[in-house]
C-alpha cells in the first residue's frame, strides 16, 4: 500500500488514453487505473482513438497495437508527425523485435508486454509521469505551466483560460517579482493589426485575478504588471 501512495503523489497530470480492443481487459484496466485516482478514457479502435485526441488533452497514451481501423504503430506516428509527443506506453502481445524497434521508433515512451503485472503497469505509469512533470512543468508554488500542452495549472486544476490570457499569464510568471512593461505585454499578446489597448489589458489582468484568488499581481501605475510570490 505504501508504494502505491509514493506513484500517487506524482498524479498531477492524470487523463489517460486507452487504446485496447479487448473490451474485458479494456475495462480491467479503466477500473484499475481509476482506483488509482486517473482518470481513463477507452477506445477500441484506432480512428476513435485518433478523433479524441482532437478533442481532449491527454498525459499519457497506452496503446494497443493490433486493434481496429488504425493500428497503435501507426497512430502513434501520425500523432508524432502531428507535433504530439504526449508520452506513449505500448500494451502489446508482440514479442518481435522489428516491433520493438518500429513502436520506440515512432516515439513510444516505454513496452509492456502481455501479460503484464498490474503493480509493473503502475509503477511504469508513475515513472512516466514523474519524468514528464520534472521536464515539461515549470511550477511557482501551486501555480505551474505545462509546455507539453501549452496550459497552465493551478492547485494541480488546468485554468480556462483564452489565448490572450494564457499569453498573458506566462509572461507574467516568467518574470515573477519582476514588472512587466505594457509595452512589453503589447508585443506578446497583440500584433501590428490588432491594436491592443490598456482597457482590453485590465480585462485579462481582472480576469486572471479571479481565476486566481491568492495570487498577488499588482498594477503598476503607468508602468506594468507585477506578479508577486
Amino acid at each position: 500500500m505504501q508504494e502505491k501512495k509514493s506513484i500517487g503523489q506524482f498524479k498531477a497530470l492524470n487523463n489517460i488514453l486507452l487504446l485496447e480492443d479487448d473490451i474485458l481487459l479494456g475495462e480491467t484496466l479503466v477500473d484499475l487505473l481509476e482506483d488509482e485516482g486517473y482518470k481513463v478514457s477507452h477506445y477500441p479502435n484506432g480512428q476513435d482513438a485518433l478523433d479524441a485526441t482532437f478533442d481532449s488533452k491527454f498525459d499519457l497514451y497506452l496503446l494497443d497495437i493490433n486493434v481496429p481501423q488504425i493500428d497503435g504503430l501507426t497512430l502513434l506516428k501520425e500523432l508524432r508527425d502531428a507535433d504530439d509527443n504526449t508520452p506513449a506506453i505500448y500494451l502489446t502481445s508482440h514479442q518481435e523485435k522489428d516491433k520493438l524497434l518500429e513502436g520506440f521508433s515512432n516515439g513510444c515512451d516505454d513496452f509492456i508486454k502481455k501479460p503484464f503485472d498490474n503493480d509493473e503497469l503502475l509503477v511504469r505509469i508513475g515513472s512516466i509521469f514523474k519524468r514528464t512533470k520534472q521536464k515539461n512543468s515549470d511550477c511557482l508554488d501551486k501555480l505551474c505551466h505545462d509546455e507539453v500542452h501549452k496550459r497552465i495549472l493551478y492547485h494541480n486544476e488546468e485554468l480556462d483560460l483564452s489565448q490572450k490570457e494564457y499569453k498573458l499569464l506566462l509572461l507574467l510568471m516568467r518574470h515573477v517579482n519582476s514588472t512587466v512593461p505594457k509595452e512589453l505585454i503589447s508585443d506578446e499578446l497583440w500584433n501590428h493589426n490588432e491594436g491592443g489597448s490598456d482597457g482590453a489589458l485590465r480585462v485579462y489582468i481582472n480576469r486572471i485575478k479571479q481565476l486566481l484568488p491568492d495570487i498577488n499581481i499588482q498594477n503598476i501605475r503607468a508602468v506594468g504588471y507585477k506578479l508577486v510570490l
